[in-house]
C-alpha cells in the first residue's frame, strides 16, 4: 500500500468513525427512549393493591420487583447500545468503501495523467530555450518567445501542482513553505489571459485593496484565479471590464471576480459549481463569441477552496454582470 493509499484509507476510515458515532448516538438514544417508555409502564401497571388480591380461578399473578426489573431493563439497554453501536460502524465501513475506492482512482487519474504531461512540457520548454538562445539581438520575436516560456513555465508548475494535490501530505509539506502574497499569484494569472481578454475586446484589471497572504500554494492560487478570470473573459461582451478584488475581512482573505455580462441564465446559480454545469447557451452567445468551457475549472476552484478550509461562492448575478467570490483563509 502506498503512502497516498494510506492516506485516503485513513481519511476513509475517520470519516466512517465520525458517521459510526453518529449513528450510534442516535440509536443508543432512541434504545434509551424506548427502554424507559416501557420501565415507566410496567412500574405503572404494578399497583400495589393488587399484591394482596387472591388470584381468581384459573388466573396466575406474577409479581416482579422493581429494583430486579430496572436492572434487567438496564442491562438490556447497555446491550441494546452496544450491539447498535457494532453494527453502526460496520454498516458503515461497508457504506464508505466504494468512496474511498472513488477517491483513490481520482487521485490515480490525476497524477497519472499530470506526470505524463511533464515529459512533454519539459521537452517544449528546452525547445523555447534553445531557440531563444539562438535568436539575434533586436529581434522582434524576442518578447513573444520569452512569453511562451514563461507560459510553458507555468504550465509546469500546474502540472506539479496538481501532482501536490494527489498527493495530500506533500501538498500540507508544500503549503508549510510560509504564506504568498495573493496578489502575487493573481497578477500572473491576469498577465496570462491578456491574450485571450484582447482578442475578446474585454479589459481585466486587477485592483489590491489590502496586502493579504494565504497557505494556499502560489500555483494553486494562480489555478484559481485564472478559472475564475477565463470564466469572467468568456461571459463578458466586447468592450466589459473584468475586475479582480483582493481584499481583506477580519482572518479571511476575499478574491472577487466581476464581469460585465448578462448575468448566469438556464441554471440555479448555486449549481454553477458543480462539476460539468453550464450556463444555458443564451447567456454564452450573449457574450459575442462561441468559446465555452466544459464545467470542470469552477468546480476545480471549489474543490481547492474546500480543501483549504474556505469556499467559492456567487456573490450577485444579474443583467449589469456576475461577481465570484473566493474566500480562503489569511495569514
Amino acid at each position: 500500500m502506498t503512502r497516498r493509499d494510506d492516506v485516503d484509507f485513513r481519511e476513509v476510515r475517520r470519516a466512517s468513525r465520525t458517521v459510526g458515532l453518529q449513528l450510534t448516538i442516535a440509536s443508543g438514544a432512541l434504545v434509551v427512549a424506548a427502554i424507559g417508555v416501557a420501565f415507566f409502564f410496567v412500574l405503572d401497571q404494578l399497583q400495589p393493591k393488587e399484591l394482596s388480591e387472591a388470584p381468581r380461578p384459573g388466573q396466575h399473578k406474577i409479581y416482579i420487583d422493581t429494583v430486579d426489573a430496572m436492572i434487567a431493563f438496564i442491562v438490556v439497554g447497555v446491550l441494546a447500545v452496544i450491539v447498535a453501536g457494532v453494527l453502526a460502524v460496520v454498516v458503515t465501513r461497508r457504506a464508505v468503501r466504494p468512496l474511498g475506492e472513488a477517491l483513490r482512482r481520482q487521485r490515480d487519474f490525476v497524477a497519472d495523467a499530470s506526470h505524463e504531461l511533464r515529459t512533454p512540457l519539459a521537452v517544449l520548454d528546452a525547445r523555447l530555450q534553445v531557440l531563444q538562445r539562438g535568436l539575434p539581438d533586436g529581434d522582434p520575436s524576442t518578447a513573444t518567445v520569452a512569453e511562451l516560456r514563461d507560459d510553458t513555465r507555468t504550465l509546469i508548475e500546474v502540472v506539479n501542482d496538481l501532482l501536490l494535490a494527489a498527493d495530500p501530505e506533500r501538498e500540507r509539506a508544500a503549503a508549510s513553505d510560509g504564506p504568498v502574497q495573493l496578489a502575487d499569484p493573481v497578477r500572473r494569472a491576469v498577465e496570462s489571459l491578456g491574450v485571450l481578454a484582447e482578442q475578446a475586446g474585454v479589459t481585466v484589471r486587477l485592483e489590491v485593496r489590502d496586502e493579504v497572504s494565504s497557505e494556499v500554494p502560489a500555483t494553486t492560487l494562480q489555478r484559481c484565479a485564472t478559472a475564475l478570470l477565463d470564466n469572467a473573459v468568456a461571459h463578458s461582451p466586447a468592450g466589459g471590464v473584468v475586475t479582480a478584488t483582493i481584499r481583506r475581512e477580519g482572518r479571511s482573505a476575499y478574491l472577487t471576480v466581476a464581469d460585465q455580462g448578462p448575468g448566469i441564465q438556464g441554471i440555479d446559480p448555486a449549481r454553477i459549481f458543480d462539476r460539468f454545469a453550464r450556463a444555458a447557451p443564451a447567456a454564452a452567445s450573449a457574450a459575442g463569441r462561441s468559446r465555452s468551457g466544459f464545467g470542470i475549472g469552477l468546480a476545480l476552484v471549489r474543490e481547492v477552496a474546500v480543501r483549504h478550509g474556505g469556499e467559492v461562492r456567487v456573490a450577485s448575478t444579474g443583467p449589469a454582470g456576475t461577481a465570484l467570490e473566493l474566500r480562503l483563509l489569511a495569514r
